[in-house]
Parts: C-alpha cells; sequence; structure tokens
C-alpha cells in the first residue's frame, strides 16, 4: 500500500485516524495512550501486510530478535559481564546484518561467483520486502544506542514493535532513532493546530508525488527505455533532468507525507530534505538530501571510524568508506556501488582542495553548477540498469546522432510546465520569497490562500491518481 492510492487516501488513512481519536475521550492518560498505541501497531501491521503476509513474518522476527537482544546487553550491563555484553551487541549487530545482506544481497553475490566459476547453483530469486533497509537501520540504531548508553532499553514489546514499525516511516523513512521518539511513544500531545499542520504537510507531499514527481517520471521513464544508441543529447539530457526532478519530489514527497501523517496522530518526525538542489558543494548537498541516512552514518559509521580525529588520510578512508557502505546500501548493484564511490572521491577531492576554492569563490552561481553538474550525472548510475547502460548513456549526453530520437519525441506541453515548475519549486523560488513568505504566513488572508490552494492540488492530485496508472515510489526498492 502507498500513500499515494485511493485504498490508502480513502480507507486507510480514515479509518484509522476515526479509531485512534475515538480513544481520545478516555479520560486516564496511561490508558488512553496504550489503547492508541495498540490501534496504531495494529495499523502498521496492516499495512505492512498489504504487500504480503511473508513481509509481516519478517518485520516481526526484526522486532523481536533486537527487543531481546537490547534485553541481553541491559542485563550484562546490569552484572558487570562485559564480555557478555558485547557477545550480545556483536551477535546484535550479525543479526541484523545477516537479514539484511540475505534478502539484499544474496542474489548479487552468488551472481558475482557464477559468472567467476562459469557455473549455475540454480538459486531461486530471493524476494526483497519493501523497506527492509530502513527499518533494518532503525533497529540497529536502537540496539547500538542500548549498548552506549544513550538510550536505556525498553521492556515494554508493543513500544518497540510500534518505534520500528509505524506505518508513516515504515517503508521509506525518514530513519528515525529511539531516543528522538522515546518520550512521544508515551506521552505525545495530539492537537487540532498539530492535526491541521500535518494535514497541509501531507497534501503538499501528496502534490509533489503525483503532480510532479509521476509527470516528469514519465518522460524519464520514456527516454530510459529506448536504446542508448537512439538516443540524442537533447533527449538524454532531458531524461536525467527529469530523473532528477523525479527522484527528489517523490522522495522529499513521500517525506512529507510521513512527517505530515506522524503529526496527525501526535508525532514530530525529523526533517529529511533541505532543498538539495540549492547545494554549492557535493558535501552541501549531502547535509540537505536524505538527511536521516547522512545522518545515521555519520554517527554509526564514520564516528566510530574515527571520523576526522585521527588525521586526514585516515578522514579520507572513513569518507570514503561512508560512501562506498551509502552506495551498498541503496542496492546491489555496480551501479549503486560505483554511484557511492564517485561520491567519496568528489567528498575526498573537496576536503583536500576544492571546499576552500568553492567557500572562497565569490561568484557563487560557479560553484552551483559544479555541484548540479555532478549530482545529475551521478543521477545515471543510480538509474541505469547496469554499468556499461550508464557509461553509454553518459557519452550520449555529450554526443550528436543524426536521425537520433529528441527532445520533441518523448515530452509534451504538459509534462514541459510540471517540469520547469518542478525545478523552480525545488529550491529557488523558496528562497528567493523566503522573507516574503515570513512576512505573510500569520495573517488571516494568507491562511484562506494557503487552505485553497491545498484542496486545488489534492483535487488534483486525485484526478491524475484515478487516471494514470504510473505511480511508483522509488525508494520502496531499498
Amino acid at each position: 500500500m502507498v500513500f499515494s492510492s485511493m485504498t490508502f487516501l480513502w480507507i486507510f488513512l480514515p479509518s484509522v485516524l476515526a479509531v485512534n481519536y475515538a480513544f481520545s475521550f478516555i479520560k486516564r492518560e496511561n490508558v488512553k495512550m496504550l489503547c492508541k498505541n495498540v490501534v496504531l501497531l495494529l495499523a502498521s501491521l496492516i499495512f505492512y501486510a498489504w504487500g504480503g503476509v511473508y513481509y509481516l513474518v519478517i518485520i516481526l522476527v526484526s522486532i523481536l530478535g533486537n527487543y531481546l537482544f537490547a534485553l541481553w546487553i541491559d542485563s550484562a550491563a546490569d552484572k558487570q559481564n562485559e564480555p557478555s555484553r558485547k557477545a550480545a551487541f556483536v551477535l546484535a549487530l550479525i543479526f541484523n546484518l545477516g537479514v539484511l545482506f540475505y534478502f539484499k544481497y544474496t542474489n548479487f553475490f552468488v551472481g558475482i561467483i557464477e559468472s567467476i566459476a562459469n557455473a549455475d547453483f540454480g538459486l531461486k530469486e530471493i524476494v526483497l520486502p519493501i523497506g527492509i533497509s530502513f527499518f533494518t537501520f532503525q533497529s540497529m540504531s536502537y540496539v547500538i544506542d542500548v549498548y552506549t548508553g544513550k538510550v536505556k532499553r525498553q521492556k515494554n514489546l508493543l513500544l518497540i514493535s510500534l518505534y520500528v514499525s509505524f506505518f508513516p516511516q515504515l517503508v521509506a523513512g525518514p530513519i528515525v532513532k529511539y531516543a528522538d521518539i522515546e518520550n512521544q511513544l508515551l506521552y505525545r500531545k495530539e492537537s487540532v493546530d498539530k492535526f491541521v499542520c500535518g494535514i497541509k504537510r501531507f497534501l503538499y507531499g501528496l502534490a509533489k508525488k503525483v503532480i510532479v514527481s509521476n509527470v516528469v517520471g514519465q518522460v524519464a521513464e520514456k527516454v530510459f527505455s529506448f536504446s542508448v544508441s537512439e538516443l540524442g543529447a537533447g533527449a538524454a539530457w532531458l531524461g536525467i533532468i527529469c530523473y532528477s526532478v523525479q527522484i527528489y519530489f517523490d522522495f522529499s514527497g513521500y517525506s512529507d507525507m510521513a512527517i505530515g501523517l506522524g503529526k496527525m496522530f501526535g508525532f514530530d518526525f525529523c526533517e529529511n530534505f533541505n532543498y538539495p538542489y540549492v547545494s554549492t558543494s557535493v558535501q552541501g548537498f549531502w547535509r540537505r538530501w536524505h538527511i536521516s541516512l547522512s545522518s545515521w552514518f555519520k554517527e554509526y559509521v564514520y564516528i566510530p571510524l574515527g571520523g576526522n580525529r585521527k588525521g586526514k588520510i585516515r578522514t579520507y578512508v572513513n569518507l570514503f568508506i561512508v560512501f562506498l557502505l551509502t552506495g551498498l546500501w541503496h542496492g546491489a548493484n555496480y551501479t549503486f556501488l560505483l554511484w557511492g564511490v564517485f561520491y567519496g572521491i568528489l567528498l575526498v577531492i573537496e576536503r583536500l582542495f576544492l571546499g576552500d576554492w568553492l567557500n572562497k569563490n565569490p561568484v557563487k552561481i560557479v560553484n552551483w553548477i559544479y555541484t548540479m553538474f555532478a549530482v545529475v550525472l551521478l543521477w545515471v548510475f543510480f538509474r541505469a540498469p547496469n554499468i556499461n547502460y550508464a557509461f553509454e548513456y553518459i557519452a550520449a549526453m555529450f554526443k550528436s546522432r543524426s536521425e537520433a530520437v529528441s527532445i520533441v519525441n518523448v515530452i509534451n506541453l504538459w509534462q514541459w510546465l510540471i517540469l520547469i515548475v518542478g525545478i523552480l519549486l525545488s529550491g529557488p523560488l523558496q528562497i528567493a520569497f523566503k522573507k516574503c513568505y515570513l512576512k505573510v504566513k500569520e495573517k488571516t488572508w494568507f491562511f484562506w490562500v494557503d487552505f485553497a490552494v491545498q484542496i486545488l492540488l489534492f483535487v488534483l492530485s486525485v484526478v491524475l491518481l484515478i487516471n494514470n496508472t504510473f505511480n511508483p515510489f522509488i525508494y520502496f526498492q531499498f
């Protein structure tokens, strides 16, 4: 089930909201919160099981395993049994990474071995559970934080289950740390203001996904369906620019919907995007793109490796390792691996000398062009089915071919309009009119204009959903 589906919008969400708020009339706070948590947990399990009960078994095993490992770590700490505590921690990491490796990377590595050995082991394709990377990283952060003493273990299995499986952020983030949500699980406050804010955030996220991402995504899909040898330079550039807009509005739209849904139920989630396409360095881009994942790798990989505390060479190595793993996290394919490697190299280069030059350069538009050129070019590897296709596609972007597929063959006027709107709304307009927005956002007339825009966007989103079958969520595959 996806947020931008008729089932979710008209049946699932209204039903869960109605049942959740029905318990608001209970006067005893602890009983009320218990009932609400049970409702949200059951709703989350139904949401996840919508794609198959098989998936539900996997996430339940993950939840129970991490719950027991955290109890073991805490019990060993109470008994001052350090070997047992370390053993529990190591086994927890093996458990989580083992589950992730089996479902996400077995086919990839077996394929490599088969290629080297020139053999066919007859391994059946292992189905990748939706969102396994997200809920595994979320579970790992809880166990790691219990081990390091940042949070106390939670004895209540219901609360841990809800933390891991809460449906707004279950399958595509943002990745929420237990420390950030611990108190909200028991003491969150629901209010009309927060609910209205949540609806607004959800509707704008839905519009980003349906009106922008889906529309320009159809252009990208069409371009990438052609053989690279058929593409002209214009069509190749258009295809990857459309994909750049698609993936940003797809993922940031989902994050907006997740944050909005959280607010409807009284939760506050961390922001996951901060207009990454206005960045003037690759380092700045990664501070703004998929913030929860970047923060996760920084806290649980980069800093434990030594961060920037052990000299320049070690810093560069640590950066490279983090982005190698970031690429691998996104998928079992050489394209993702290379995508991460190239980002690691660029970040090391910025640390070596380029970053200083970018900071001192007064002509920031040059910095932005460099950053967007790198980001857009690297999205080719993210989108391409294999490495050969990726390099051929990049070559096509810089070659002129006669009788090739041109721009006019792949995009219509409506799609052009949405592409331009998407580019402007990916940061430039928000920055240009920020001061103006801050002045008028509390005005009564602006509230009603904003409300009218939300209704209009919702109606248009529903119309497009009814009339189109193209409605993928790119990050569901991770």
